[in-house]
């Protein structure tokens, strides 16, 4: 499987938005940090499949991904951690060992895991360690969590083809780890973006990495985006 990518400039350059803004997805929460279980939306699940990726602030992981034709829901939480159950205000000291991630229910009818695996590497910069923009801390890290032994594959295959082609100036440094127990962040995270565009955060990094994602993508996106 080769990886879809065009050049060393179109690669990175989305990625690197979030290092445009002087503000930070943790700066940005000003909410109590109380702790849910359920995310509001539920939706039928059957014949879906699941891919686990941290690409940084989960915030924008999510807004991305949901634009995917394919896609059905995107939660945003945490993995990786030996903490159970932990809470946003423990993960973001970066002691909890846990990632900010999102659990991604997709059509493998209408969208390939190939195809989730380009849209995860154009839409961060997956040779910074543990940081994205201002976003710094192993809570930022670069991560897929597989959830089967095929995604654990095309993952491998995909990270050592873009080294090998060059596309990166820098070695890519995502980690590639068997999924781990998913914990749902707390409900004010979920669909964050959508709900406070105008939030200092959403307006400055997150909106302008959604345009750009949304003219590469152009071709995979559901109607309404």
């Amino acid at each position: 499987m080769m990886m879809k990518l065009n050049s060393t400039i179109g690669l990175v350059t989305l990625g690197l938005l979030c290092s445009l803004a002087a503000i930070s997805c943790a700066q940005s929460d000003q909410k109590k940090n109380t702790k849910s279980t359920n995310k509001v939306k539920k939706a039928d699940r059957s014949g879906m499949e699941v891919a686990i990726f941290g690409t940084g602030c989960f915030w924008c992981t999510e807004a991305v991904f949901e634009t995917l034709d394919g896609v059905q829901e995107a939660e945003s939480g945490y993995a990786g951690g030996a903490m159970a159950n932990p809470t946003y205000e423990e993960v973001s000291t970066g002691l909890s060992g846990h990632a900010e991630c999102t659990r991604i229910y997709y059509d493998p009818k209408v969208i390939s895991y190939a195809d989730m695996l380009e849209a995860f590497f154009r839409s961060h910069d997956p040779t910074s360690l543990n940081r994205q923009g201002n976003d710094v801390g192993p809570q930022y890290r670069s991560v897929i969590f597989y959830t089967t032994s095929e995604q654990k594959r095309l993952a491998a295959q995909a990270i050592e083809e873009l080294n090998a082609s060059g596309a990166y100036p820098k070695p890519i440094v995502t980690q590639l780890q068997k999924a781990p127990t998913f914990y749902i962040a707390e409900d004010y995270h979920q669909d964050y973006f959508e709900k406070n565009p105008d939030q200092g955060y959403c307006a400055f990094v997150i909106a302008p990495k959604l345009d750009k994602f949304r003219k590469v993508f152009k071709d995979k996106l559901k109607a309404d985006q």
